[in-house]
Formats: C-alpha cells, structure tokens, sequence
C-alpha cells in the first residue's frame, strides 16, 4: 500500500508544480501597461522600483504610488479522446495583484531612496473535477509578495544605477485528481527566500534614453502538508475479488526549486517632448526549470519539467496632451516557455499576442492612470499520447490601475 500511495502522489503533484513557477506577472503599473510595459528606458514614477530602480532619481521630494492589476483567464480545450467534450476552464472570477511603490529623492544628494511591495508571480487555474485530464491536472493556486528597497546614485547628469533587495514571501495550494472523481492528491506550503535587483538609466541626448534592468535568480523551498485520499476499490482476479483498501494519509513535505533571474533592455525615442516611443527585450531564464523533488517520509517524487528561456518584445507610445493628460497604446509579443514534450494544462502556455490602451494624467501633486490589456493564444495542437492531447487556446482581459501623490 505504502508503494501505491508513493505512485498516487508522485502522478498527483508533478504538473501542478509549473503553476508556481511558470506564471509571472509584468505588469506592476498602469502607465507601463498602457505602454506594453515598455518602461525601463522610462521608470519616471515610483514604480521604477520594479522596472528599473535606477529611474527613482529623475523626480524629487517623495512620490507614492498604489494600484492594482486584475486579470480574468480563459482557456479553451478541445480534447482528442474519445468522448472527451470541449470546455473553458472554471475559474474565470477576477483575480487580483496589489501594487505599492515609495521613492525620496534625498535634497542637495545624488541619492534616491526607494521601497516596493508587489506580485512578480501568482494566479490560479483550475479545471472540472471530471475533466478526462484530472489525475494529470486538476487545480493550483499561488500567492507570491515581493518587498523591495532599493538605493539609486545619481552618478552624472545623465546616468544612473541602482541596487536593491528582494525578500519573498510564497504560499501555493495544489491539486489534482488520482483514480476517479472525488479523489485528490492536495499539497499546500509556504516558503521565503531572497535575490537582489539592480538597474542603468543613461539619457545622453534628450531624445534617446537606454535602461537596464536586472532581477536575480532566488531560492525558496515551499514547506508544507501533502494530503493523499481515495476510496478503496476491488480488483476481479483469476482467484477472486480482491479488495484494496482507500486512502487517507497526510505526511511533511517540502520542494526546493530557483525562481529564474531576468533581465530587460530598453531603448527610449522621444522626438518631442510630447512623443515617447519605446522597446524592450525581456528575457526569463526558464531553461533553469528542469527536474525538481518532492521530499515525504512515504517517498520522493522526481518533478519533471524541461522549460526553455522565453522573452516578452514589448513596444511602448505614449502621446501628452495638455492639462497634463496623456494616452498610451502597447503590444507584446510573449514566447512561450513550456516544449510540447513536457506540455501539462495546468500551465497552458503559448505564443501569445498582447495589446494594451491606457489614459492618464499628471496634476501638481496627484497623478492616475488606468489600462485595458487582452492577451490572446492562438490554438495550440497537444500530441503526447496522454489524456491532455487536444487543441488549446487562451484568452484574458485584464484592467489596471494606479494612483500616485508626490510631497
């Protein structure tokens, strides 16, 4: 029995790992996601603490700034197996991430202090407990917060660096079925680590502007409960039925994996004071994503993932307008990170197309913005000889917004 409860829980979890690893979330400000979050080359308001921390030195006094990103995920399925039906997933309820940027410009210094706690991962997918994929995927959920203080030095008129520290905190849910409806393998547990973040802002023309950014690779290791449940069953033999007994068993366990470093380049065009082009190449190491391992006193499971590096090619305009008003549009090209080989639904990732609008604008002390984005993914044809083969498409709409006061 200890054997096939090891075998339950090691098919049980190995998928629904990739739902804390492979969802990042960009998107930490209006104004950036108006602009395709092409920001780095820009970063003139507090959240420059996620985007390039280097940028808190181009304003003065202190700046504030709050928000939020919500986003609601759909994704369509079209199983191959006989019988299978086409479905969305369940879980399109808005799902929220908070925002929070703090930066001083320090009076007669070169200095810049700057402070951020935000969601760089999170979200949830969950799919139908009778889905004909469930003992691959079933449902997993994150929450992930970063708090962020970072110094910036104002080195000469135009150039700027920066270094900060990151101390993450993480909990993650996660489920998928085992023999029939009813049934679950379920692991929750949480975890801290810590990385660091560091940027380049260099203006040498009022008309071009060059960003760095750079977030570091951190280690955390998730500590939790793993829970194993189903019913008994019988077996027909040649001698007879036999009976197997069911399942309720809970043990200690732990994960330890690296969240993946990343970096993100930027160029700034700005022909007039009232026009800013920009792009961005920002680029995840997901080719550190390979075999993780579930440690339980029943047995350790072997994770496997095999991702692959991807980027995001984000392109930015913004247009002023008088009374301080403003309107940006961007487009995002995201590559996807998951192979077909190790495809699981729990991460339904794809090439995908994202387009964003956003208006805002800038008073004395108070500024706003707010941002429509919609993500596309086109069909994505899945042959691995497993439940999950099928066609898959994705879709979500999401609507932030941000409000600032500077002192």
């Amino acid at each position: 029995m200890k054997i096939l409860s090891a075998f339950a829980a090691a098919g049980a979890l190995a998928p629904a790992m990739a739902l804390g690893l492979g969802v990042r979330i960009p998107d930490q400000n209006a104004a950036a996601t108006a602009r395709g979050n092409a920001f780095a080359a820009t970063a003139d308001n507090a959240s420059a603490v996620y985007y390039n921390p280097a940028g808190i030195t181009q304003f003065d006094g202190i700046s504030v700034l709050v928000g939020a990103y919500s986003i609601s995920l759909n994704v369509d399925v079209e199983l191959d197996a006989p019988g299978s039906s086409s479905f969305g997933n369940t879980n399109n309820e808005q799902q929220f991430a908070p925002q929070f940027f703090a930066s001083w410009k320090l009076k007669d210094l070169p200095l810049a202090l700057g402070f951020g706690v935000y969601a760089p991962f999170g979200f949830a997918m969950e799919y139908p407990d009778r889905t004909a994929f469930r003992a691959l995927a079933r449902k997993g959920k994150i929450e992930y917060l970063t708090f962020n203080p970072v110094l910036a030095w104002q080195v000469t008129d135009t150039l700027s660096v920066a270094i900060g520290a990151n101390i993450n905190t993480a909990e993650t849910t996660l489920e998928r079925g085992v023999l029939a409806p009813g049934d679950s393998f379920r692991f929750k547990g949480n975890g801290t680590s810590f990385g660091f973040n560091a940027g380049l802002l260099w203006k040498p023309h009022p008309m071009h502007s060059f960003g760095v950014n750079y977030r570091s690779a951190s280690n955390i290791e998730f500590d939790g409960i793993s829970r194993l449940q189903y019913d008994g069953f019988t077996v027909p033999t040649p001698f007879g039925p036999f009976p197997v007994p069911g399942v309720r068993r809970e043990d200690n366990a732990t994960v330890d994996f690296d969240f993946p470093q990343n970096v993100v380049l930027g160029y700034s065009f700005r022909p007039t004071e009232n026009w800013n082009f920009e792009f961005n190449w920002d680029w995840t190491d997901w080719d550190t994503l390979n075999d993780l391992v579930l440690n339980q006193k029943s047995g350790d499971v072997i994770l496997p993932f095999g991702w692959k590096s991807s980027a995001f090619y984000e392109f930015g305009l913004t247009r002023k307008f008088g009374n301080g008003l403003r309107a940006s549009v961007g487009y995002i090209y995201s590559e996807n990170s998951s192979p077909n080989a190790t495809f699981n639904p729990i991460v339904p990732d794809s090439n995908r197309n994202i387009y964003s609008i956003g208006f805002g604008q800038s008073l004395d002390h108070v500024n706003w913005d707010v941002a429509y984005q919609y993500a596309h993914g086109p069909a994505r044809n899945i042959d691995n000889g497993t439940t999950a083969d099928g066609t898959y498409r994705f879709d979500s709409h999401a609507i932030t917004f941000s409000l600032g006061y500077q002192f």
